[in-house]
């Protein structure tokens, strides 16, 4: 039976200006120009170099805005219903690709972007874009989802506002693992490689090896082919035909993205520069290439002359402030995104500066500290969202070279002493081992786990397996020399 009630319920969205600084927050150095530039082009209330009024003025941005808000509600007074509504809900183009990095003029995509452009050419409800857009955010460089559903929910429900359900973030989830690269936002390796298994046309082959991972994924994990052999009643000659199907999958649907990234020659401007002045860390924006911009004072003053003699302006005259208006308002959310950008920039790098202290110092890559997003997130207080924006293509420029700001995130491990150490150093001495060793007789991974052990680095032979993976070394009999 259908009966009307009444419901109040709070709900906030993001308004243009918060997903303009989200954005900006992702642009790294070597594009911010041509974002600057592009803007200016396409706001005709801002204009490049120092605002020429601004030797004789000193009110900051914040306090134009005010008093230019003040002359907004005068303008509104004269507005019609209708356009009140075109002009006050313009909608801001959230579906933008932001660009990983330029390598000599080619645009690559990042695997986020790659998402995020398939999601925006589906059919979608506001609720399900907004969670797409989440779970994308949440899928790392391997590409997998590793966060569980229910905090990905949550932090939909504390960033967002929104009450999302069990069943929903299922749906969407689905709906991601359907994109390109096959088996992208697996929650773990089964399901990364069903899912490619999925796609693939169904021969007896395929078949057979989806009902192996289905049925026997432990066992086929830990190499106990003797227990399914048993269970499963078939021969060993076409379990090795079975599994030899599922070795042509990629584990980690991610790396291909990475793998092209790394053989690319990258064109890299910093972001940042670190100065070591006096035993003392110096910290600074590289801004050398990035233009002034200000808002346009023809712009200003038509409003101005408006608002002083609002009655005896013609329906002509109050379209032209209505478009003044218009892009005032937004140039100015514009250069004020820039300068919170920038503050948000330092003040992350700060942390990080601060945190791993003693490697700006000496360069030494056994000072890095174990370090993770959340740890800048505390000293911040920014989201972890946030931090991960501005660590996505960001670079700092050191005395002992360029580096990557998501080089310096990594796991800890601990020592046989109870020292936590970083990720990072332990490959470093894994690589050491490595170079080091007989090639004529490589060490196994096996091998590698022992001599590890020996110096004092608590590491399984999975752990070194996984290692050794990224740091791009074959195992042992394809460094046979």
């Amino acid at each position: 039976m259908l009966h009307q009630e009444l419901s109040l319920k709070l709900q906030q969205k993001l308004s243009p200006q918060q997903i303009l600084r989200i954005k900006l927050l992702e642009v790294p150095e070597l594009e911010m120009e041509e974002r600057i530039l592009r803007e200016v082009d396409e706001n005709p209330a801002l204009e490049l170099g120092e605002d020429p009024e601004n030797n004789e003025k000193e009110q900051s941005i914040e306090e134009e805005a005010e008093e230019l808000q003040e002359d907004f509600k005068d303008l509104e007074d004269y507005l019609s219903d209708d356009d009140d509504d075109f002009y006050s809900n313009r909608e801001y183009d959230k579906n933008t690709p932001a660009r990983k990095e330029t390598f000599y003029g080619t645009s690559v995509l990042s695997l986020h972007d790659f998402l995020m452009q398939q999601l925006n050419v589906q059919t979608l409800t506001e609720n399900e874009k907004i969670i797409g857009e989440y779970l994308i955010g949440n899928i790392d460089d391997d590409g997998y989802l590793r966060i569980p559903l229910e905090t990905v929910a949550d932090q939909i429900s504390f960033q967002a506002l929104k009450e999302v359900s069990a069943d929903e973030m299922n749906s969407m989830l689905k709906v991601i693992q359907d994109f390109e690269p096959a088996g992208v936002a697996a929650l773990n390796l089964k399901d990364c490689l069903l899912l490619q298994l999925y796609r693939k046309p169904k021969t007896v082959l395929v078949e057979q090896a989806i009902y192996l991972l289905e049925h026997y994924f432990n066992e086929f994990s830990q190499r106990h082919f003797d227990r399914i052999l048993h269970k499963w009643g078939i021969k060993r000659e076409q379990y090795d035909a079975i599994v030899g199907e599922i070795l042509k999958l990629n584990p980690k649907p991610g790396n291909s993205w990475d793998e092209f990234s790394s053989e690319t020659d990258k064109q890299v401007i910093p972001d940042f520069i670190v100065e070591s002045i006096d035993g003392n860390l110096v910290l600074s924006l590289n801004e050398g290439t990035l233009p002034e911009i200000h808002v346009s004072s023809r712009y200003l003053k038509l409003l101005q002359d408006y608002n002083a003699n609002p009655q005896k302006q013609n329906k002509e005259t109050k379209n032209a402030a209505i478009f003044a208006r218009q892009k005032v308002e937004a140039a100015y959310w514009f250069i004020e995104a820039i300068k919170q950008r920038q503050q948000t920039l330092l003040n992350t790098m700060q942390a990080i500066l601060d945190y791993q202290r003693e490697f700006f110092l000496s360069g030494n890559e056994k000072k890095i500290r174990p370090m993770i997003l959340k740890d800048i997130a505390n000293i911040t207080s920014y989201d972890i969202s946030t931090i991960s924006r501005v660590s996505s293509s960001k670079y700092v420029q050191t005395a002992f070279g360029v580096f990557s700001l998501k080089y310096f995130f990594s796991e800890s491990l601990q020592t046989d002493s109870g020292e936590e150490v970083s990720t990072i150093r332990v490959k470093n001495v894994l690589q050491e081992i490595i170079d080091n060793e007989d090639k004529n007789n490589p060490y196994t991974d096996d091998e590698l786990e022992k001599l590890m052990q020996e110096k004092g680095y608590l590491v399984a032979r999975r752990t070194i397996s996984k290692y050794r993976s990224q740091l791009k070394i074959p195992v042992a009999r394809l460094r046979v020399q």
